[in-house]
């Protein structure tokens, strides 16, 4: 285009070189195994590079799993399974973590259960079942378990609900159905969510408190059998 320069270098118009210019040297590949097998150990300057060491690549990818969120023994002998980790190096860098700390299976239920109950709001059997799906063990769940008792559930079950409370629409018999139904999910057990439930609509008013005095054998049986699916 007139008036304006002409492009150089080694872009996409570049001019060939001129006579007399030095020739670019081909760059170098991967050195010559010997048996002409191209194994990839190997840089761009023909150097060889050792393979890892399994134990160092072990120790490498629990320290990424573990900068991202606390994760139970279970939880990085999984994830060292998946990148072809063998048995037996996975087991000792997990003791040794365990030895020193770094993993500890009974502080992380516990932080779990408090972060979990207080956060999300959800109940010991609910929580039972996070914890297992972690890999941790019964024992070790249920002495984590057992820091949440009967009457913190309870208050936590009936905080749940008058939040819900404030903005529940719809006939008082399907909002008494869903409120316990969203309790069940979180793992309360029947009596806890039906008693929760029933005390808060009665705090309302006196219309709600009558509603709920007469909440039918049926409604309650319903009520339960949610919860128990």
């Amino acid at each position: 285009m007139a008036g304006r320069r002409a492009r150089t270098g080694r872009g996409w118009d570049a001019s060939p070189p001129r006579t007399g210019d030095a020739t670019p040297r081909p760059r170098r590949g991967r050195r010559d195994t010997g048996n002409g097998d191209d194994t990839g150990n190997g840089d761009d300057t023909g150097t060889l590079v050792a393979p890892r060491d399994e134990a160092e690549l072990a120790r490498e990818i629990c320290l990424r799993q573990l900068a991202v969120r606390p994760r139970t023994r279970a939880e990085l002998a999984t994830a060292l399974a998946r990148r072809g980790i063998s048995e037996e190096t996975a087991a000792g860098v997990l003791d040794r973590y365990d030895e020193v700390g770094i993993i500890d299976d009974a502080a992380f239920a516990r932080a779990w259960v408090t972060s979990r109950h207080t956060g999300r709001g959800l109940a010991r059997r609910a929580l039972a079942n996070e914890l297992r799906q972690r890999g941790v063990d019964g024992d070790t769940a249920g002495e984590a378990l057992g820091e949440l008792d009967e009457t913190t559930e309870a208050e936590t079950a009936r905080v749940l609900v008058e939040r819900k409370l404030r903005t529940a629409r719809g006939e008082p018999d399907a909002v008494f159905r869903r409120l316990v139904g969203m309790l069940a999910r979180k793992g309360y057990p029947a009596g806890v969510a039906i008693r929760a439930v029933k005390d808060a609509i009665a705090a309302q008013s006196a219309e709600a408190a009558e509603f709920a005095e007469q909440i039918d054998a049926d409604a309650l049986a319903d009520a339960e059998g949610e919860i128990d699916r």
